[in-house]
């Protein structure tokens, strides 16, 4: 497999996962600006859509979007639990999974950061992330995960969460998705990708 990313963007998720599953990948960085990969490919013939994360898979289709790479590495690894196995577990993982990708990462974080994106849209954007944060707040009141255990899900918000330091909504106001984030870079596989990945992103 090829993981295809760019440091400290929501693809950290799709790395957290690997090392949580165990499982061995190619990893390539795609410069966001240039469109290029660190070996000199033009990566919008990989992804057209030129957005982290892509997995390259034995077979050699390319997979895209989150939800979609998130399950598909936890699904290699069955006894890792990184996706429940079956049930009511397994569809509030997806739910969670979707969430995190349509009311935080895209409509109102993601957005917060685009340079095309106007002061109007910017303010509307924060007031969505209010609302989200909000409502994963009060879903993480007494509990440590998104569901009865710890899935790629957690892994997606606390990336997605921790991009909350670069912008004007914080945390503090959150304090169980502020925790829910410290236990997940807490454990060692999303410890190690977060410290590798910020290295790269403060020697560039």
């Amino acid at each position: 497999m090829e993981l295809f990313y760019s440091p400290l963007s929501c693809s950290l998720a799709s790395r957290i996962t690997l090392y949580e599953a165990g499982l061995s990948a190619d990893y390539t960085r795609v410069d966001g600006k240039t469109k290029t990969t660190s070996d000199g490919r033009n990566y919008l013939e990989i992804n057209p859509r030129g957005q982290v994360p892509a997995l390259k898979i034995d077979g050699g289709e390319v997979l895209t979007e989150n939800v979609s790479v998130l399950q598909y590495l936890g699904e290699l690894a069955p006894a890792s639990g990184l996706v429940p196995s079956s049930g009511i577990e397994r569809v509030r993982m997806r739910k969670w999974l979707g969430f995190v990708n349509s009311e935080l990462h895209v409509s109102a974080l993601g957005l917060m950061f685009s340079s095309r994106a106007s002061d109007a849209s910017k303010a509307d954007a924060a007031e969505r992330a209010r609302h989200a944060l909000a409502h994963l707040d009060k879903h993480l009141a007494g509990r440590d995960w998104l569901t009865d255990s710890y899935t790629v899900a957690d892994a997606y918000l606390a990336v997605v969460s921790n991009w909350t330091q670069a912008l004007p909504v914080k945390l503090d106001a959150y304090p169980n998705v502020l925790a829910h984030q410290k236990r997940v870079f807490a454990r060692p596989a999303a410890r190690r990708a977060m410290s590798e990945e910020a290295a790269l992103y403060q020697a560039a």
